[in-house]
């Protein structure tokens, strides 16, 4: 009987899982779509729910910090650059966000059962630090093009990244389980 159950509460959290990523990654999509000038373009999502182009700003505002750190003076222009001053720079496209590993995150921690303040806690963590690893990534393409530097192994920067963001992911699940497994034995220990 309690393999019956486990195997139920998995299958209820992978399809709470899926439908939340679902849910996340496709509704940005429609948040881009809408956003964009075109067929079905709202003014109303373009100026208060266009969330991926605050994302893109914060990226190209963290990527000009961080290259200042090591004397990069940088410049942000229009259409989302982000250039080394009288050099080349890149642009921040909509795959350059990294939403699909945020989704994948975020539904990850609230397929999970444990409390909203936990949740909330753990999802601003990992996108904070997905984010971070995101401004690298950036941050060292846009110096790579400028000095001539191939990338390693001959992958793009894209799939760097998305290397480093689920090894990341992968690692904060870890840590995330042992959190929820170290308050199970705790509520144990005090019945």
């Amino acid at each position: 009987m309690m393999d019956f159950l486990k195997d139920k509460q998995f299958l209820v959290f992978v399809t709470k899982f899926l439908l939340l990523f679902l849910l996340l990654y496709f509704g940005t999509i429609a948040i881009i779509g809408l956003a964009a000038p075109g067929d079905y373009y709202s003014p109303f999502i373009e100026k208060y729910l266009d969330y991926v182009s605050w994302i893109k700003v914060s990226l190209m505002k963290g990527t000009q910090f961080l290259l200042s750190l090591f004397n990069y003076k940088t410049r942000i222009e229009p259409n989302f650059i982000v250039r080394i001053v009288n050099a080349r720079g890149v642009i921040i496209a909509m795959d350059c966000v990294g939403y699909g590993v945020y989704s994948f995150w975020i539904a990850f921690v609230i397929a999970c059962s444990t409390t909203f303040l936990k949740k909330l806690t753990w999802i601003i963590f990992g996108v904070f630090l997905l984010w971070i690893i995101n401004v690298i990534r950036i941050s060292l393409f846009l110096v790579a093009i400028n000095k001539g530097w191939a990338m390693p192994l001959g992958l793009d920067h894209h799939t760097w990244f998305n290397i480093f963001a689920y090894l990341c992911i992968f690692t904060m699940i870890y840590f995330f389980d042992r959190s929820l497994q170290s308050k199970k034995r705790l509520s144990i220990n005090e019945s």
